[in-house]
């Protein structure tokens, strides 16, 4: 198995006999997206009340929406990450043999 630097930056699942190390970061990068876009989202539908502020909530909406193209983007790099490990995993097993 390749040597972690830190194995608190990382989350440990076992799945049968494989073993897949995924970053923790991710999900809090994931989450923390999350919790703005929803930010983002309020506070233009709030603003939006308000006729002075119309421009302001469009912007913040449009903000929101780049948010929302961002998950699929933070899954992804997740799902590379944990392809790459995995990769690794494998390869350090057979070098085992």
């Amino acid at each position: 198995m390749p040597k972690l630097k830190n194995k608190e930056d990382y989350l440990n699942l076992e799945i049968g006999n494989y073993e897949v190390w995924v970053r923790k970061r991710y999900k809090t990068l994931y989450t923390l997206n999350d919790f703005m876009i929803g930010l983002w989202f309020l506070s233009g539908s709030i603003l939006f009340l308000f006729e002075s502020t119309q421009t302001v909530a469009a912007w913040l909406f449009i903000a929101g929406s780049l948010q929302l193209v961002m998950r699929p983007a933070i899954s992804l790099a997740n799902d590379f990450h944990v392809k790459r490990q995995a990769e690794g995993m494998d390869k350090a097993r057979r070098d085992k043999r």
